[in-house]
């Protein structure tokens, strides 16, 4: 088993946990991307967290200039300071050889005289951690994929013996086919860039290969902010099992609990489903200060709506958001579909649940959480992770979804029924010259529910539940059939 002293940390956040504590030491990897991926914030970030920790750090710079790397630092709020940089000159340049600091010109030198200076440089700073950016100008100079790899081998065996850790960067613009490193590196990180057709480029990252390492493997989306880059690691629930209370919470209405067999189970994912305008928001508000006015922390996601008119619109049906979110009680985030990664989206939930210890979670809606998938299946797979972890946490979850369509036959953008244990269905109906709302339970899986529909309203009030419909045949049509005398709620008094 590898001790924690074994690793050369790269102090970036999630990362670490990614590589299951950072790079092995005497190792050598490879980072490769094409331009624009990170590689050299990464980079710079691992050689400043050695030089935190009062390790040599020296950065080997074929492509880049001293100049350029000092901007990219001051870019994010860095000082270089115990970060010695090597740039190789060409010997034409007004640098004489005695100087720290050159630039290649692959033209201009030839495979040996640069592997040379590299170790010379080595042998000047005699650094632990090494970055040598990058590997296409050496492949250019090799000019061949046998003289390349043996140049390759020849520096790994250097370092191994000079027992130091170094860091490969490669940007993969000579070759993108070949994998001549990867067979001869200790661990191999790639990074990537997606450009969506409309909002902000997405990254991320896997790991490759890494060998005698247990890693986290798959996709993990990354964001490059200023002062470094941040990883945010796949979400797997079953790391997060717990002994969890199962009891039923009241939604502060005695006949929404009817209908629902008593309550909401604690723990246990919601599913609210409906038209536009039916009131699916409003019914996760009421639930949230419902939590909060007995004690309990909520956090809330918003995709569709802004926060200003929620808070507005939440006042005037006797919820105080504003009041809820200065106490600290609850966390409302607006949350652009356009600009945050699936990836840092979960981070967030799991850190309100986590930091806050929310224990009532909305997001609102998943209409909008899907413009933030790359497609339906990797959804799913999202908030199947998402409830999976929230639920071992004991924080019940609230998803509203929107269907397509106002009565009759409705189409539901994503079909996620099966993962929630508890699904609520809200419908518009035409009765005595007017629309009206229906509520049903469609589905719980802990415990038994009304398997009537209830006729509720929205007014200065909040939410208000009547009476089971048991008089009408075809409320769930949209367009109901009278079968005996139903009494039904009154507008004015909603």
């Amino acid at each position: 088993m590898t001790s924690l002293s074994d690793q050369a940390m790269t102090r970036i956040a999630g990362l670490d946990d990614v590589l299951a504590g950072g790079f092995e030491r005497g190792r050598v990897f490879l980072l490769e991307g094409t331009p624009g991926t990170g590689k050299t914030t990464v980079a710079l970030q691992f050689l400043l967290a050695g030089a935190a920790a009062e390790e040599r750090c020296l950065y080997i710079t074929l492509s880049e200039t001293t100049d350029e790397l000092h901007a990219t630092a001051r870019a994010h709020g860095w000082s270089l300071d115990g970060v010695e940089v090597y740039e190789l000159v060409p010997p034409e340049s007004l640098l004489d050889d005695d100087q720290q600091q050159s630039l290649l010109y692959s033209s201009d030198l030839e495979l040996g005289e640069t592997t040379r200076r590299i170790f010379e440089a080595y042998e000047r700073v005699k650094p632990d951690r090494v970055v040598i950016d990058s590997l296409s100008e050496i492949r250019l100079l090799a000019q061949s994929s046998l003289r390349y790899r043996r140049q390759i081998l020849a520096m790994k065996h250097y370092f191994a013996r000079q027992r130091a850790t170094v860091l490969m960067l490669d940007d993969l613009t000579s070759d993108t086919n070949d994998k001549t490193v990867h067979s001869v590196a200790h661990g191999v990180v790639r990074l990537e860039e997606m450009t969506p057709e409309y909002g902000a480029a997405r990254r991320r990252m896997r790991v490759v290969k890494y060998r005698g390492r247990r890693y986290r493997g798959g996709y993990h989306d990354f964001a490059i902010l200023t002062g470094g880059i941040r990883v945010f690691p796949r979400l797997v629930s079953a790391e997060h099992k717990g002994e969890v209370s199962r009891a039923i919470v009241s939604t502060g209405s005695r006949e929404f609990d009817g209908l629902l067999g008593g309550g909401i189970d604690r723990g246990s994912g919601v599913l609210l489903l409906g038209p536009a305008g039916s009131g699916k928001t409003i019914i996760a508000l009421s639930i949230v200060a419902q939590a909060v006015a007995r004690g309990e922390r909520a956090a809330m996601f918003v995709f569709d709506e802004e926060i200003g008119l929620m808070i507005a619109r939440a006042r005037t049906l006797g919820i105080d958001l504003q009041a809820m979110i200065d106490a600290g009680a609850l966390l409302l985030e607006q949350v652009d579909a356009a600009e945050l990664t699936p990836g840092e989206f979960s981070d967030r939930v799991r850190e309100s649940v986590q930091t806050l210890k929310a224990q009532t979670v909305v997001v609102d809606s998943l209409n909008g959480y899907r413009a933030a998938m790359p497609g339906e299946e990797a959804l799913v797979l999202h908030i199947h992770e998402l409830l999976q972890y929230l639920n071992r946490q004991g924080a019940t979850t609230f998803l509203t979804v929107a269907q397509h369509g106002l009565v009759g036959d409705m189409n539901t953008p994503v079909d996620v029924t099966y993962l929630a244990d508890t699904v609520i269905l809200l419908r518009y109906f035409e009765a005595m010259g007017r629309v009206r709302r229906a509520v049903s339970v469609l589905k719980k899986r802990m415990g038994a529910h009304e398997n009537t529909i209830r006729e509720y309203q929205i007014g200065s009030r909040g939410v208000t539940f009547g009476d089971p419909l048991d008089r009408f045949q075809g409320v769930l049509r949209g367009i109901p059939t009278p079968v005996g005398d139903q009494v039904l709620m009154d507008p004015a008094k909603a």
